[in-house]
């Protein structure tokens, strides 16, 4: 594929996927999965997960934080910034179109019933997440990111730990267990 119709697809796609999306980041991540890994295949599953965990870690949108990254990982530093345009560009203009009605749309109630239909979809949406990506954690078979989805859920539903506190933590006991395996691995191969 050329690299200008990759570019113009990776806007087309964001761009959409941003439109056409309501309810933040965690509703848009799936939403992209579904493009760049299955739809074009320029993804990996396991480097989409990945990507969303950087994502979520780094300060700013998850929307926009991810769109770097896919798009950096597609089309390199071009294919960032594009996907970037694409994703910010839908709420730009939505927002802006609203603001300009605001007054009228304060006190309507059909727009205050179609919000409410909004978050019972988001909600759906993040589940839909949440079942995916836990059931892929769960087919690895591995211990350590099993335990670590399970406390990070108990921590935050039951106890109310900081999700911060959570990221941190996951992150700190993930990091140590890679650097723990990776020196383990180079002992092995010493023998």
């Amino acid at each position: 594929m050329k690299k200008g119709r990759k570019y113009l697809q990776l806007f087309l796609s964001t761009f959409k996927l941003s439109a056409f999306t309501f309810g933040g980041g965690y509703v848009i991540i799936p939403l992209m999965r579904k493009q760049f890994v299955e739809k074009l295949h320029w993804i990996e599953e396991d480097e989409m997960l990945d990507l969303t965990a950087i994502a979520q870690s780094a300060p700013g949108p998850i929307a926009v934080n991810a769109s770097i990254l896919v798009g950096y990982r597609a089309g390199g530093i071009l294919g960032g910034i594009v996907t970037v345009l694409g994703t910010v560009l839908p709420p730009l203009i939505i927002l802006s179109v609203i603001s300009l009605f605001y007054a009228a749309f304060r006190s309507n109630q059909i727009v205050n019933l179609l919000l409410k239909g909004m978050a019972a979809g988001v909600v759906a949406v993040i589940a839909d997440v949440v079942m995916t990506m836990g059931l892929d954690i769960l087919k690895k078979k591995q211990i350590l990111p099993t335990l670590i989805m399970v406390a990070a859920f108990i921590a935050t539903v039951w106890f109310d730990v900081n999700v911060i506190l959570v990221i941190l933590v996951s992150g700190l006991v993930g990091g140590l267990h890679t650097l723990w395996c990776s020196k383990y691995s180079k002992k092995e191969e010493k023998k």
